[in-house]
């Protein structure tokens, strides 16, 4: 039986870490794909190095030719430029733009089966180039930001209970930014309701140290993004999607009268397994979240019509 293939798109931080990550999982080979000549062969050859003392077999490769990503069953794509200072956010939209829907063009070329993930920020945006861009059915271009979102949100509960990850149970939904909705009514430790743990004053600064998540690091680093937890959190996706493993997941998709929303990615629960998109999942959410969530779908919606006005 023959591996399955990923392809990620983008060897720098992000991309870099998340084929490591992944060809460590020793499931598939990985494609690791950048403009820059030498970057992705060098990444690569570097990883596939180490996989002997690991005892893993899979093939990485790095090129800078499309051709060798041809047939592979899921494409990451991370390439793009990180928001500078004096850039805003209109400047950011329109030059990631045109990265995503020239990567999208070449990814639908030579895999025109494949599921896309976008990582590509802004997230929520580019979901909608690449979604386009293919002509492919929703269920195959999906968004990772959900579970970056929320693994920020259960890193700052288990260290405030000081209790173990596995035991925090949250789901943050919304846009990729600073309207993203941590759903606080529904977070539980251990089946214990998280209001019954921690004081609402306390609460309400980790939600928003989870909102903050990419900031605060951006602002420690000074030279770059956050991508140890980007690249895990992608990991995770294509786990869900290349075993099939029907996994419930924060995920950016889109949505069509969902949650009272229509024509727009917005994050949510997703069902994820091999053919993508599974199922969405509707949950009940209190009024003061449906409202948050739909400000944030708002927020998104303003950063679609900004895509449509750069392209006419």
């Amino acid at each position: 039986m023959s591996r399955k293939k990923i392809t990620v798109v983008g060897a720098g931080n992000v991309g870099g870490t998340l084929a490591q990550r992944l060809a460590e999982r020793g499931y598939a080979d990985v494609v690791l794909i950048d403009i820059v000549e030498g970057l992705p062969q060098g990444k690569a050859l570097d990883i596939l190095e180490s996989l002997p003392v690991l005892g893993i077999d899979v093939q990485v490769t790095g090129t800078n030719s499309y051709e060798e990503t041809a047939n592979s069953d899921l494409v990451v794509i991370t390439s793009g430029i990180a928001r500078r200072p004096g850039m805003s956010r209109d400047d950011l939209i329109t030059t990631n733009q045109g990265i995503v829907a020239s990567v999208t063009e070449q990814v639908v070329r030579y895999s025109p089966n494949t599921i896309i993930i976008c990582v590509t920020n802004p997230l929520d945006a580019m979901c909608h180039v690449a979604l386009e861009t293919s002509g492919f059915p929703k269920q195959r271009v999906i968004g990772q930001s959900g579970v970056l979102d929320t693994a920020r949100f259960r890193t700052f509960l288990a260290q405030e209970l000081q209790v173990s990850v596995q035991d925090v149970h949250a789901y943050v939904l919304g846009g990729h930014g600073d309207t993203m909705v941590p759903l606080v009514d529904t977070t539980n430790i251990a089946g214990v309701p998280v209001r019954k743990l921690i004081p609402e004053d306390r609460l309400q600064q980790i939600v928003q140290r989870a909102r903050d998540g990419g900031a605060e690091i951006v602002n420690l680093l000074k030279t770059g993004s956050a991508f140890y937890a980007p690249s895990a959190a992608t990991a995770q996706m294509v786990d869900a999607i290349l075993l099939d493993k029907h996994q419930i997941l924060p995920t950016c998709v889109y949505l069509q009268g969902e949650y009272g929303i229509n024509d727009l990615y917005v994050g949510v629960p997703v069902k994820l397994g091999a053919s993508g998109v599974e199922q969405i999942i509707e949950l009940d959410l209190s009024a003061a979240e449906r409202e948050a969530l739909h400000k944030s779908a708002s927020a998104v919606r303003e950063l679609v019509e900004v895509l449509h006005r750069a392209r006419e």
